[in-house]
């Protein structure tokens, strides 16, 4: 059964000090050591916990002047998972598209501005690519491929007006759908996550 934008609502109240500004990336086809060297990541020493993954990332951010972005990776299955606290190289095309050459790539991001994008691609190719508040917006070579499951799992479309906006909560959902992996308060706290740098300048 899909999951929908409600299933992960649990994120923004559990996990304040990431909800507001993340990038959450899960990559088929390349281990965290194989996405580091396509992203030219520096290796750095592994962390516990998400709590401590956002911690380290705004200390790192000030020690590199803002030119490094930390990112913190785990194994899910047959998927990598990439986590950047306030980052979004995960859905920057430039980086992201060579990154997944032979690979499939569901990446979501969101600032503390409120903006957001959600990007698919398959092997170079973009397949969907959307802000979360604004799916009615779409652009990519299959822009409606999802359509009937964006609109089961909650994202909002046209006049249709939400008492609550579970817009961030619903590219979780997507990303579920599309990989099969479920982010969990679990996995987000209990695991030892792989760390590494990369130049975002």
């Amino acid at each position: 059964m899909t999951k929908t934008g409600a299933d992960y609502a649990w994120f923004e109240n559990d996990f304040p000090d990431i909800s507001e500004a993340y990038c959450f990336t899960l990559v088929r086809g390349l281990s965290p050591a194989e996405l580091m060297s396509r992203l030219e990541g520096r290796p750095e020493a592994p962390l516990q916990g998400i709590a401590a993954v956002v911690d380290a990332t705004f200390a790192q951010y000030d020690l590199e002047k803002g030119d490094r972005q930390l990112v913190a990776m785990t194994t899910v299955g047959t998927w990598t998972l990439l986590i950047e606290p306030n980052g979004y190289l995960g859905v920057t095309e430039e980086h992201a598209l060579p990154a997944s050459t032979g690979a499939s790539w569901i990446s979501h991001f969101v600032n503390i501005n409120g903006v957001g994008t959600f990007l698919w691609a398959e092997d170079q190719v973009l397949r969907l690519c959307f802000d979360p508040m604004f799916p009615e917006d779409r652009w990519s070579t299959a822009p409606d491929e999802l359509l009937d499951v964006m609109r089961r799992i909650g994202f909002h479309f046209d006049d249709d007006d939400p008492e609550t906006d579970l817009s961030s909560p619903a590219a979780f959902a997507l990303a579920e759908h599309l990989t099969g992996v479920a982010v969990t308060p679990a996995l987000l706290q209990d695991t030892t996550f792989s760390c590494a740098t990369v130049k975002i300048r």
